[in-house]
């Protein structure tokens, strides 16, 4: 890892005291489960730590009226990618301003919200809420033609409005690059999404699999209780060119049996095979494969000798390998991820898509958003500069958000539903972010201390769709369950 730059400042959003245990919560994005880095050697896990480096490295761009999307526009390229280093020198003179104004905005905005949560001296008001009206029905109009994209959004009108999507148009696309919508068994109304939305995605990526290493050339499959194939089925009907692709995670596996296989081109050559028999039985499309970030910073020629026959193997039987990847800025620091330009370029010709985990940008100890727009930014420019596989990689969404308690420095995930009800017990004044290009709110649990919300809006969600059209990238959504319906309005 290189040091931290010196004269950046770190994005420090809260002061709270010694921090707890983070949320470990099915409910954020791949990396979330991915599980620890495997010994011998430690690796941090980039998600919570790559914001902060685009930060403090991107580079100050007129905003499109505040996107949201992977990575600031402009980071530096990191220290150790010689290939990136020539043309990141000025990126990062240039990045300096724009990260400090960003870094000390967030910064300001949180150490008054601890302020103003420290001193209150009365709870909200507690009582009977009346019951605010939700539209039932579907709407002849989208989202854009209602007005609902707006940075000053009510509590009532997405209280209102959520459930109620263009029927219309909901086969109709507004953006022409890959979309990848994940599904989670945990989560049904995903399932319902994929059938519903099913035009407006390429690529459907339920999470259902892992492969586990029983011996010397011989794996295992599980998860196949979970394939659905009638579910399936209905979704290939709603669009034809969709690809079904699941994701599998490396479960189990120990240092031993990755050091195992990559020694061994026989249990590499067995593993692929058993991928391939595997998508032909069971009449999936490929796959997404989580395994980068178990190996931290450790093996990764091997790991890449091992995907490229992955992908070659896929390749031959006409199927599909996506690679979730974490983002090439590590959130809160001033250091590459694990996953930079260096190992993108080895990657890049053979792998068909990169779901790059551009959100879980804030934790529990450093509260703050989900995905800051400029850190988003810098995360796709560092990974490819020349812009030359930017369709490759898929621009990661969260669709879920995060509740912050200023008391024990704690945080849990937020879905669709429960961010309605606490909209609809609190009515809570909704603000925006310019820098960061998100919306939060505040509000007050009795004897449960001041809380802080960030979800994701129409707005913030269109402009990192409109930042993913800028860099010329897909976009990858964790999950399809848990935002709002008048959501995939904007897709």
């Amino acid at each position: 890892m290189q040091p931290r730059a010196q004269g950046q400042p770190s994005l420090r959003l809260f002061t709270w005291g010694s921090a707890g245990p983070g949320s470990a919560s099915r409910t954020g994005g791949p990396a979330s489960r991915a599980g620890h880095v495997l010994q011998p050697g430690t690796a941090t896990r980039g998600p919570a730590a790559i914001l902060r480096n685009q930060l403090t490295t991107g580079t100050r761009r007129p905003p499109p009226r505040l996107s949201t999307a992977p990575s600031a526009g402009g980071a530096v390229p990191p220290a150790s990618t010689s290939e990136a280093a020539a043309g990141g020198q000025e990126n990062l003179d240039m990045g300096k301003t724009t990260m400090r104004l960003l870094c000390t905005s967030l910064s300001f905005t949180m150490i008054c919200w601890l302020a103003e949560g420290t001193l209150s001296k009365t709870d909200a008001k507690k009582g009977a809420t009346k019951n605010l009206e939700e539209k039932m029905l579907h709407s002849d109009k989208n989202v854009q033609d209602r007005g609902l994209v707006v940075v000053d959004p009510k509590a009532k009108d997405i209280i209102l409005e959520h459930r109620s999507y263009c029927s219309k148009k909901m086969k109709e696309r507004h953006f022409s690059g890959d979309v990848l919508g994940y599904i989670t068994p945990w989560n049904s109304h995903g399932y319902d999404i994929a059938k519903i939305f099913g035009n407006k995605f390429t690529l459907i990526s339920p999470v259902w699999l892992q492969v586990r290493r029983k011996g010397k050339e011989r794996f295992q499959f599980t998860g196949l209780h979970d394939a659905d194939k009638g579910w399936m089925k209905d979704v290939r009907k709603t669009s034809k060119n969709i690809k079904i692709v699941p994701r599998i995670l490396f479960d189990g596996w120990t240092y031993q049996d990755f050091e195992s296989v990559f020694g061994s081109e026989d249990e590499i050559e067995e593993l692929s095979n058993n991928m391939v028999l595997l998508a032909k039985n069971e009449n999936f499309d490929g796959f997404v494969i989580e395994v980068w970030s178990q190996l931290g910073n450790q093996k990764q020629t091997e790991l890449i000798h091992l995907l490229i026959h992955l992908s070659e193997a896929l390749h031959e039987a006409q199927l599909k390998l996506v690679l979730v990847i974490p983002p090439a800025v590590a959130a809160g620091t001033n250091q590459p991820g694990m996953f930079t330009k260096k190992e993108f370029d080895q990657l890049a010709s053979a792998i068909d898509s990169f779901s790059l985990m551009t959100y879980d940008y804030s934790t529990p100890q450093r509260p703050g958003p989900n995905s800051p727009i400029p850190w988003v930014r810098a995360c796709v420019q560092v990974l490819d500069p020349d812009s030359k596989w930017r369709n490759k990689i898929l621009l990661g969404l969260n669709f879920y958000g995060m509740d912050y308690s200023a008391l024990g420095a704690s945080g849990e995930p937020m879905l669709g539903s429960r961010y309605i009800e606490t909209l609809k017990e609190h009515k809570p004044k909704i603000v925006w972010d310019e820098q960061i290009a998100e919306h939060y709110f505040e509000y007050k649990k009795n004897k449960g201390g001041k809380h802080a919300v960030f979800y994701p809006t129409l707005k913030s969600i269109q402009l990192r769709l409109d930042l993913a059209k800028e860099l010329g990238t897909g976009i990858s959504i964790w999950e399809l369950g848990q935002g709002l319906d008048y959501f995939y309005d904007l897709l």
